[in-house]
Parts: C-alpha cells; sequence; structure tokens
C-alpha cells in the first residue's frame, strides 16, 4: 500500500476529540461521499456498545468512534456486513487499528470484501477490560476519558494487552485521525491509501501540515509499550514453553470456547472442536481413561488451545477479546500474543500491515520451491 503518511491536515477540536471525529464523518456523509458509517453506540442500557451502519447523519450524535470497551471486535461485525460480496453501498468504518488489522486479515482469508468500504482509525488509547466495565459503566466511561486526555496516554486501566500493544496507531488503514497533538483543540487527518487521497482531494483538503510533532509522540509511546510487550513475554514464556507448563496454564479451562466464538481471525462454520467428530464414545472415553490411569475433564484442552494457536496465530492481532470472554481468568490474549509474536516472526510477516501482502502459506514463491524440495530430499537421504 502506497504511503501518504508525512502530511496532513489539522482538524479543530475545540469540542473534544469524539465530535471533531463525527463532525467530519457526519460532513462525508452529508456530501454523499458515504452511503453509510460504521461506528459503535452505545445500547440504550448504557452498560455496553454495538456496532451500527448509520445513514440519518442526526444518529451520529449518539455515536461514539473511541468506544471505551470491545464487546464485539469491529472486524467480525464488519464481515456480517460484506460477507456475500462487496455490496452497493459506500461505507466508512471507523475501527480501532487491532481491528482494522483483523479486517485486513479476513481479507485474505476471503470473508471481508473492502472494495467499497473504507477503513478509518485513530491514535489508540486501548480498551478498558469489559469485567470492569460492566461492574460499573458509568466509572468506566470516565476512567477511560481520563486515560487519553494527557499528551502522554496513561493506559494503566486498559487490557493488558492494550498496555503493550506496539501497533496502536496508524495501521494500514485509508484514513487515520492523529489524536496524539500537541495542541488540545485540533487533531490530525492523515490520508494513508489512494482512498484516503481520494477524499482529500474531492474535499478540496489542504494536505501540508507537518506532522513531525505528531511521529514524536507516537514513537514515544510506543517505545513504552515495546518494553512492556518485552515484560510481559518474559513472564508469559514459562507458562506456554513444555506441555507440562501447557497442562498448569490451562488447568482452569471449562471448554466453553468462548475464545473461539469472539475471536474474529477464527470463522470456520464448523469447527472441528465443536463437531460430532471431536466427540468421542463413552466407550472410547474409558478405553482411553484405562490406558492413561485418569482423565482430566473436559477432555483434549491443551488440543484445543494448541489447534486454535496453529490455526490463528498468524492472523493475530492481539484484541484482547479472548481474555475478556474468558470466564475463568486465563490471560489468553496474552498467550496468544506471545504465540503469535513468534509464529509471525518466524515467517517474517506481521499480521494486517499489509492489505498486499498474502498470507503466508496460502501461496508459494517460486524461489520457496527449490528450498522444499532440498529439505524433502535431505529428508529422504
Amino acid at each position: 500500500m502506497e504511503s501518504f503518511s508525512t502530511k496532513g491536515t489539522k482538524i479543530s477540536a475545540e469540542n473534544g476529540f469524539r465530535n471533531a471525529m463525527l463532525g467530519f464523518l457526519k460532513d462525508l456523509l452529508s456530501k454523499g461521499f458515504f452511503d453509510g458509517i460504521f461506528v459503535p453506540i452505545k445500547v440504550p442500557a448504557g452498560d455496553s456498545y454495538a456496532w451500527v451502519l448509520i445513514q440519518d447523519k442526526s444518529v451520529l450524535d449518539d455515536a461514539n468512534p473511541i468506544a471505551p470497551v470491545m464487546p464485539v471486535q469491529g472486524a467480525k461485525a464488519l464481515k456480517s456486513l460484506t460477507r456475500r460480496g462487496k455490496g452497493n453501498l459506500r461505507i466508512a468504518a471507523i475501527m480501532r487499528p487491532c481491528e482494522i488489522r483483523a479486517s485486513i486479515e479476513l481479507s485474505k482469508l476471503n470473508q471481508v470484501n473492502l472494495e467499497n468500504i473504507t477503513l478509518v482509525s485513530y491514535d489508540c488509547p486501548g480498551a478498558l477490560p469489559l469485567s470492569d466495565y460492566i461492574e460499573n459503566p458509568k466509572e468506566g466511561e470516565k476512567s477511560f476519558d481520563f486515560s487519553f486526555s494527557g499528551e502522554v496516554w496513561d493506559d494503566e486501566a486498559t487490557k493488558p494487552v492494550c498496555q503493550m500493544c506496539d501497533h496502536f496507531s496508524l495501521p494500514a488503514c485509508d484514513l487515520h485521525f492523529g489524536l496524539l497533538v500537541s495542541e488540545e483543540k485540533s487533531i490530525f487527518l492523515i490520508s494513508n491509501s489512494e482512498k484516503g487521497k481520494r477524499v482529500f482531494d474531492e474535499m478540496k483538503m489542504d494536505c501540508s501540515e507537518d506532522l513531525s510533532n505528531w511521529e514524536s509522540k507516537v514513537a514515544e509511546i510506543k517505545k513504552r509499550k515495546e518494553k512492556k510487550k518485552a515484560e510481559t513475554f518474559k513472564e508469559i514464556q514459562p507458562m506456554v514453553e513444555g506441555f507440562d507448563n501447557l497442562l498448569d496454564t490451562f488447568a482452569n479451562c471449562i471448554g466453553c470456547h468462548n475464545c473461539q466464538s469472539v475471536c474474529p481471525i477464527c470463522y470456520c462454520r464448523q469447527c472441528y472442536f465443536d463437531s460430532e467428530v471431536s466427540k468421542p464414545t463413552s466407550d472410547f472415553i474409558l478405553l482411553k481413561a484405562e490406558k492413561r490411569g485418569g482423565l482430566s475433564f473436559p477432555l483434549d484442552k491443551i488440543m484445543f488451545h494448541t489447534g486454535r494457536m496453529s490455526h490463528m496465530s498468524l492472523s493475530c492481532v492481539s484484541c484482547g477479546l479472548c481474555t475478556d470472554a474468558c470466564p475463568v481468568s486465563i490471560p489468553v490474549a496474552k498467550i496468544f500474543s506471545y504465540v503469535a509474536d513468534k509464529t509471525q516472526r518466524a515467517f517474517e510477516y506481521k499480521a494486517g500491515e499489509n492489505a498486499g501482502e498474502a498470507l503466508p502459506m496460502r501461496e508459494f514463491k517460486l524461489d520457496e520451491i527449490q528450498g522444499i524440495r532440498e529439505l524433502v530430499d535431505s529428508a529422504e537421504g
């Protein structure tokens, strides 16, 4: 993807970040650039958020582009709009960077069609743990707003994976809101693709703002998060390396498969672990128990988690929904982030970073074929 991130335009944020972002989206909707805006909106009960496709600009007043929680991963919601093809509506989807990255991964897996979708992102302050927010939504809103009110954000209240997320700014989106600015009453709008550049051109927006100050602030926070990530991975390593350690780590797993259900990358209509094939007969269970001297229920907990790791670690974007969904507080997200980091490094691949880069193992390169032949010959020898 060609980058247009060195220059941008400044938008007034007199009434706060959210209103500035919504004002721009309203303008685009009223001028017919888009047929709808896909954005989170608070549910009537006031204790959660839902994804809504808005066509009436007055309804945007109730939307919250920087929601404090992620009950549903945005990419999973976006998939429902485009799973049957691109559709006729031109939609601007405003999502967190991890949701943008997951959308790009799903597009490579033919689960999302992005042709008529303009991906809009922003410098992400993270999200609160869902359980903390549900306990006291009003306090959660205040705590979240305070966390990114200053120039250097305080992310102590956010999810552990958010605290170590070094992909919090400028993913492979089309338009990006730069919120980390030194002037409190303005934000940057940055075009980051041909789609984004088209919006700038058609809106006749000046694109000459120097973004070096914003880039410096992003780099500062990124450095801090990278340090946090290294510390977290050091803590997680002994929990997952070695079969006995895995047994201890997932000992409390109750086999609910919530982590699979909320994961945007687990898209199979029928998961093997939920199929009849994976459910052994009582006779088989007794034989297995007799051979081993006993069985732990639910069966095959380690097989489930390692199977998921091997299935989706190349596309894991560390959104943290799996931990939010775990009823027994296993740090699934940190574990999967650790494994995903190792897997993606091994394949020199970063999930959702480049829409034009194919997923590893989904296409062969000519120079790889010779390497595979040599590997096979060596094994046969």
